[in-house]
């Protein structure tokens, strides 16, 4: 560590830094540093000690950082990141759940503020602080955070002729595949689902930038494609249903995430359990 890193060491300014330096030597009982009129050097002494120096400040500013994000008073908000993938009645529900739970100590309520982004700036924002839960599709693991699945829906195929009935997973052997931008999750849902069942398919060289132009390059005969039900154009727009090997629905999961560590962890598990679609 060089001798200009030493007030950063003290935590004092430049000035007087020699002088703490030489009671802090005092203290250890060695020197830090070897001066002469050529300048100063480290001894093998500091080079063992500076660092271990330097990380134990920088665990006190943890410390501290920490005590004041915890006795900081709760705020009147709850920040929730979504996913585009995600169904509006979920949007709907976290607003509705939001607004019915009180301020501690007081009796505003609190108010939701949401933010749509990509998987990787939603999971980047929760792990900095900056959203309190996000929602999202279950595609991604983030260990050490808690995780709650609060909803699921049917995926549906959109082809160029759609025929009758559901559509086996088989059939999507062989087929091309118009995907988007492994952005929201969708694709990475997508491919996990053909991996696990062992199916080959095409991706289209372009990719659609929309759910809507999915369906449309679809009907233009570009190819198949897969989506949630709720990101269909309309309830009645031409799709089928997609089951597994079993016979069974396959569904995209959709869960909240949150830091357990966060000083309104208590309020967000109710949050997410307010959050959990009754199924049929």
């Amino acid at each position: 560590m060089p001798i200009r890193a030493a007030p950063r060491v003290l935590a004092v300014r430049a000035s007087p830094a020699q002088a703490g330096i030489a009671k802090l030597e005092a203290t250890l009982g060695a020197r830090l540093f070897d001066r002469s009129p050529r300048g100063v050097t480290t001894t093998a002494f500091g080079e063992a000690m500076l660092p271990r120096i330097e990380r134990a400040l920088d665990a006190l500013d943890d410390v501290h950082v920490e005590a004041v994000r915890w006795n900081t008073p709760a705020p009147d908000t709850i920040r929730v990141g979504v996913s585009p993938l995600i169904n509006p009645k979920l949007v709907a529900g976290a607003y509705r759940a939001v607004c019915d739970q009180p301020v501690p100590d007081h009796y505003l309520r609190r108010q939701l503020v949401l933010r749509e982004a990509n998987m990787s700036e939603l999971r980047e924002a929760l792990v900095e602080g900056d959203l309190d839960v996000i929602v999202v599709p279950s595609v991604e693991p983030m260990p050490r955070y808690e995780h709650r699945v609060i909803d699921s829906e049917p995926l549906v195929l959109v082809e160029p002729r759609a025929g009758d009935g559901p559509a086996s997973l088989d059939e999507l052997a062989g087929r091309q595949l118009i995907l988007l931008p492994d952005t929201c999750g969708l694709t990475t849902f997508t491919h996990s689902l053909l991996r696990e069942h062992e199916l080959s398919v095409t991706a289209y060289p372009g990719e659609a930038g929309s759910y809507r132009v999915l369906e449309e390059w679809s009907h233009l005969g570009l190819g198949s494609a897969m989506l949630p039900r709720s990101k269909l154009a309309a309830p009645d727009a031409p799709h089928r249903e997609v089951l597994d090997a079993e016979g069974r629905v396959v569904e995209i999961f959709y869960e909240a995430v949150w830091d357990p560590n966060s000083p309104i962890a208590e309020q967000l598990e109710v949050l997410a359990d307010r959050l959990i679609q009754p199924k049929d």
